[in-house]
Protein backbone atom coordinates (compact mmCIF):
# COMPACT_ATOMS: atom_id res chain seq x y z
CA UNK A 1 0.00 0.00 0.00
CA UNK A 2 1.39 3.57 -0.86
CA UNK A 3 1.97 5.94 1.92
CA UNK A 4 -0.03 8.88 1.95
CA UNK A 5 2.64 11.45 1.65
CA UNK A 6 4.02 9.53 -1.55
CA UNK A 7 4.44 12.01 -4.71
CA UNK A 8 1.60 11.45 -7.02
CA UNK A 9 2.26 11.69 -10.94
CA UNK A 10 0.10 12.71 -13.52
CA UNK A 11 0.55 12.22 -17.34
CA UNK A 12 0.13 15.13 -19.57
CA UNK A 13 1.01 16.55 -23.25
CA UNK A 14 3.91 18.80 -22.43
CA UNK A 15 2.42 21.56 -24.03
CA UNK A 16 -0.83 21.36 -22.11
CA UNK A 17 1.25 21.29 -18.57
CA UNK A 18 3.34 24.58 -20.23
CA UNK A 19 0.14 25.94 -20.39
CA UNK A 20 -0.82 25.40 -17.15
CA UNK A 21 2.47 26.50 -15.69
CA UNK A 22 1.62 30.11 -17.46
CA UNK A 23 -1.40 30.32 -15.92
CA UNK A 24 -0.66 28.55 -12.67
CA UNK A 25 -3.08 26.01 -12.46
CA UNK A 26 -3.92 22.90 -14.20
CA UNK A 27 -7.20 22.07 -15.06
CA UNK A 28 -7.44 18.96 -17.39
CA UNK A 29 -10.71 17.70 -19.23
CA UNK A 30 -11.43 14.89 -16.45
CA UNK A 31 -12.15 17.42 -13.79
CA UNK A 32 -15.02 19.48 -16.11
CA UNK A 33 -16.02 15.83 -17.31
CA UNK A 34 -15.68 13.27 -14.09
CA UNK A 35 -15.55 16.15 -11.54
CA UNK A 36 -11.82 14.98 -10.40
CA UNK A 37 -8.11 15.12 -11.46
CA UNK A 38 -6.42 11.34 -11.98
CA UNK A 39 -3.06 10.69 -10.91
CA UNK A 40 -0.91 7.61 -10.34
CA UNK A 41 1.49 6.25 -8.02
CA UNK A 42 4.86 5.38 -9.22
CA UNK A 43 4.54 1.75 -9.93
CA UNK A 44 1.30 2.44 -11.93
CA UNK A 45 2.88 5.26 -14.12
CA UNK A 46 3.88 2.78 -17.08
CA UNK A 47 0.98 1.01 -17.11
CA UNK A 48 -1.46 3.56 -17.13
CA UNK A 49 0.84 5.15 -20.04
CA UNK A 50 0.92 2.05 -22.15
CA UNK A 51 -3.12 1.54 -21.58
CA UNK A 52 -4.33 4.92 -22.26
CA UNK A 53 -1.85 7.04 -23.78
CA UNK A 54 -0.33 3.90 -25.86
CA UNK A 55 -0.75 6.12 -29.09
CA UNK A 56 0.59 9.80 -28.23
CA UNK A 57 3.81 11.42 -28.15
CA UNK A 58 4.56 14.30 -26.67
CA UNK A 59 3.97 12.98 -22.80
CA UNK A 60 5.83 14.26 -19.84
CA UNK A 61 5.09 12.66 -16.37
CA UNK A 62 4.19 14.97 -13.35
CA UNK A 63 5.69 14.66 -10.12
CA UNK A 64 3.12 16.42 -7.27
CA UNK A 65 3.73 16.79 -3.61
CA UNK A 66 0.51 16.46 -2.11
CA UNK A 67 1.14 18.58 0.72
CA UNK A 68 1.36 21.36 -2.12
CA UNK A 69 -2.01 20.44 -2.95
CA UNK A 70 -5.30 23.02 -1.66
CA UNK A 71 -7.42 19.37 -1.80
CA UNK A 72 -7.15 16.39 -0.30
CA UNK A 73 -6.23 13.15 -2.27
CA UNK A 74 -8.84 11.05 -2.60
CA UNK A 75 -7.37 7.38 -2.98
CA UNK A 76 -9.91 5.36 -4.42
CA UNK A 77 -10.94 1.92 -6.88
CA UNK A 78 -13.98 4.10 -9.37
CA UNK A 79 -13.95 1.08 -11.70
CA UNK A 80 -13.86 -1.85 -9.69
CA UNK A 81 -10.45 -2.86 -11.31
CA UNK A 82 -9.15 -4.33 -7.76
CA UNK A 83 -6.71 -1.30 -7.22
CA UNK A 84 -6.75 1.78 -5.65
CA UNK A 85 -5.70 5.11 -7.55
CA UNK A 86 -5.34 8.79 -6.57
CA UNK A 87 -7.62 11.39 -7.39
CA UNK A 88 -7.85 15.16 -6.62
CA UNK A 89 -11.40 16.73 -6.50
CA UNK A 90 -10.46 20.54 -7.62
CA UNK A 91 -7.82 22.04 -9.95
CA UNK A 92 -3.91 21.15 -9.06
CA UNK A 93 -1.74 24.78 -8.68
CA UNK A 94 1.18 24.10 -10.83
CA UNK A 95 2.94 25.29 -7.70
CA UNK A 96 2.73 21.84 -6.14
CA UNK A 97 4.82 20.38 -9.16
CA UNK A 98 8.07 19.29 -7.78
CA UNK A 99 9.50 17.99 -10.93
CA UNK A 100 8.83 17.01 -14.87
CA UNK A 101 9.94 13.84 -16.23
CA UNK A 102 10.37 12.81 -19.56
CA UNK A 103 7.91 9.65 -20.96
CA UNK A 104 10.10 7.51 -22.87
CA UNK A 105 9.27 4.74 -25.14
CA UNK A 106 11.51 1.28 -24.72
CA UNK A 107 12.54 -0.75 -27.80
CA UNK A 108 9.80 -2.40 -27.96
CA UNK A 109 7.68 0.87 -28.22
CA UNK A 110 5.82 0.70 -24.96
CA UNK A 111 6.17 3.20 -22.49
CA UNK A 112 8.67 3.13 -19.40
CA UNK A 113 9.14 4.99 -16.08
Amino acid sequence: MTEANSPLFHIVAATAWEQAVATGEYRPPSLAEQGFVHFSFREQVARTANLLYHEQDGLVVVEFDPARLRAPVVNEDLYDAGEQFPHVYAAIPAAAAVAVHPLHRGPNGRYRF
